[in-house]
């Protein structure tokens, strides 16, 4: 008979959700914002001064962390 205090134990992640997959997260997700980032500063288009490089690094970041924050 199963007493009622007996409660199952939470499942522990796998070695490769807790290891791996973070840093494979955070490898894609630098590579993501520094060629994307240098990719627009490498263009010398006329007019553009610092601001095409500023927008394109934030959204670099912002797409790197809203596809990657659940890992």
């Amino acid at each position: 008979m199963m007493d009622m205090d007996d409660k199952p134990k939470p499942s522990q992640p796998h070695w490769y959700e807790r290891y791996v997959q973070p840093c494979v997260a955070e490898l894609l997700g630098s590579a993501l914002f520094i060629f994307i980032g240098c990719l627009s500063s490498v263009e010398d288009a006329e007019g553009t001064g610092r601001l095409q490089p500023a927008l394109v690094h934030g959204l670099a970041l912002g797409s790197a962390v809203a596809i990657l924050a659940d890992v």
